[in-house]
């Protein structure tokens, strides 16, 4: 008997916790007869469909989430079409909820395992490999019988989460490259009504110990980023804590940790412990979703915007973690002018990544429940993305779609960082103000509708900029040019213009000679010659003292100031820039 647990991940650097889960869960009853393979929804389905048929299982699983429920059952159909005496098993969050309705839809589904699926899914491999128990007496699934399809009792979750296994053996085979997800705990302490964390009571935790030899793996074999997916890590203060401590005093100065926290529940203690933690080590995700208390109150989110803020803009100024802040649009009472209001509260944040989303009513969740009561019609397919709903149109969406894409490619980027705080700075009221306009203009002059290239992103602000008619155009030019060369080294675009210095090579040769320059710009690089030096490093003239102009955006007049920055590439971390830059004389 051959079994295959499997499933398409969104992206081919991320990697099933689920699967490794299920599969170190039951090496020891089932020795040699799991095996776990993963692909992506990127992959043809064709090509999928040809892999599982040749590897010859006779029972194929499959973990659905809503990024691959559509692609997945496509497999599965065609699967039993040329393979129909193979046993097909689902499990996931994606068919935990309406599991009957969808086993009547597809009819090469023969079982699926509802919620926490160790145990459930032992005892199913059990009976169909050793015929062990009966089918009835298996809690936790869905299975068919003739032409019925019936549903057994619901398992009770798993009390003392050390007796499963770890999910990952010492040796991390094939997650080479990849983000490896983790978690210390299981349910989450809130109740939103949007998220199917809600559907599951309280929260259990792994002891301490348990995690610590986890990360350790990790830590020994210098992985990237490990991204913990507790729903509220630090829904535990001394948990999270402890744990921190331990990533702090283990740090092997590379790998990253991602967490998903709620921001208002840090306190001093904690918050003090964070100011002194390496760059990069930790990676805050911080869901806002909304800053409007009748949102708030309607999605039963128990979330204190004030106290949250105030801790966001703590961590910020720390300029050690990392952080990504969330909004959803499409929530109930929240129209299009009060979403402006949590868009521009939580801008204001300035956090490392502000990711805009939209609603989606997830099977199972309580607001899917209550669509009729705030008018939601939504997509019939995964992901279930609203369209409208009493407060907000499709029309207006599709607005707050064009300024999603406009956010990742000029704010999150941070390649526009000083161009688009000019423009804030002199020309808009607020933030959503800026970036509504740039999103009518890429969708008037059709940019929307292709990819480009980051020279081109570059032109393009060039051209809104002009479009706009705004003043100082040749300055903006020259912030824009700053930006650019913040990035990396390269060839500048032919549209930034140049300032010539006599003899410019000359002297920035002659600045990298003298030590005592060195020693007070680019200390890494004492006792390089001059000529390696010059490699990693870039000078660059402005017609403007653009290094005081970012420091001070507001302007009404722009006097001209030829002036040299000094760009260095090489720095240790490169978590908040990708460069240091200095105003030098040359």
């Amino acid at each position: 008997m051959k079994v295959l647990l499997t499933t398409l991940n969104s992206k081919y650097i991320h990697s099933s916790l689920a699967l490794r889960y299920l599969y170190h869960f039951n090496q020891e009853a089932f020795p040699g007869v799991i095996t776990l393979q993963e692909y992506t929804i990127n992959h043809d389905p064709n090509y999928i469909l040809a892999e599982l048929y040749k590897g010859d299982f006779q029972i194929l699983c499959f973990s659905c989430y809503i990024w691959n429920i559509e692609a997945t059952l496509e497999v599965i159909r065609n699967l039993k079409k040329v393979k129909p005496e193979s046993t097909i098993i689902l499990g996931g969050p994606e068919v935990s909820f309406e599991a009957a309705e969808l086993m009547k839809q597809q009819a090469g589904i023969d079982y699926i395992v509802q919620g926490e699926g160790e145990l459930t899914f032992q005892e199913l491999l059990a009976y169909l490999i050793h015929k062990k128990g009966r089918i009835e007496d298996i809690q936790g699934i869905l299975y068919r019988k003739g032409d019925s399809i019936f549903q057994n009792q619901e398992r009770n979750l798993i009390k003392d989460l050390d007796k499963i296994p770890r999910p990952y053996d010492e040796k991390l085979e094939g997650l080479e490259n990849k983000i490896l997800y983790y978690e210390s705990s299981r349910g989450c302490p809130y109740n939103c009504s949007y998220c199917l964390s809600s559907t599951i009571k309280g929260v259990r935790f792994f002891s301490i110990e348990r995690v610590k030899q986890d990360l350790r793996i990790f830590l020994d074999a210098r992985v990237k980023q490990v991204k913990f997916v507790d729903r509220t890590f630090n829904a535990k203060k001394e948990h999270c804590l402890e744990i921190m401590k331990y990533l702090q005093e283990m740090d092997n100065g590379y790998t990253n940790f991602h967490f998903e926290i709620t921001a208002d529940l840090l306190d001093d203690e904690i918050l003090d412990f964070l100011s002194k933690v390496r760059e990069g080590l930790f990676q805050f995700e911080v869901g806002v979703q909304t800053t409007y208390e009748k949102t708030m109150h309607a999605i039963d989110r128990r979330v204190t915007f004030s106290k949250l803020e105030k801790t966001v803009r703590t961590i910020s100024a720390f300029k050690n973690i990392h952080l990504h802040l969330d909004l959803i649009a499409g929530l109930p009472y929240e129209d299009l002018e009060r979403f402006k209001v949590s868009f521009n509260q939580v801008y204001d944040l300035k956090p490392e990544k502000l990711q805009l989303g939209f609603l989606k009513l997830l099977k199972g969740s309580a607001i899917r429940h209550e669509r009729e009561v705030h008018g939601y019609i939504f997509k019939d397919e995964a992901p279930y993305e609203i369209l409208e709903n009493k407060y907000i149109s499709y029309r207006q969406l599709l607005r707050l779609k064009m300024i999603e894409e406009m956010v990742e490619i000029y704010y999150n980027s941070h390649g526009f960082d000083g161009a688009i705080g000019f423009m804030l700075a002199n020309f808009y009221t607020n933030p959503y103000e800026f970036y509504q306009s740039i999103s009518e203009f890429w969708e008037e002059k059709g940019y929307h509708h292709s990819a480009h290239h980051k020279n081109e992103l570059y032109k393009l602000l060039a051209d809104f900029y002009e479009h706009a008619s705004f003043p100082h155009r040749e300055l903006f030019l020259e912030i824009l040019k700053l930006d650019y060369l913040k990035q990396g080294r390269g060839s500048l675009p032919d549209f930034f213009p140049r300032v010539e210095i006599e003899d410019f090579k000359d002297r920035c040769h002659a600045f990298l000679q003298s030590q005592e320059n060195i020693m007070t710009y680019l200390e890494s690089f004492v006792r390089m010659p001059a000529k390696q030096i010059i490699k990693k490093v870039h000078f660059e003239n402005f017609a403007y003292d653009v290094v005081e102009i970012l420091k001070h955006p507001k302007v009404e007049a722009a006097p001209r100031k030829v002036t040299t920055v000094l760009f260095d590439y090489e720095l240790e971390q490169k978590v908040f820039s990708k460069s240091k830059f200095y105003k030098v004389e040359i």
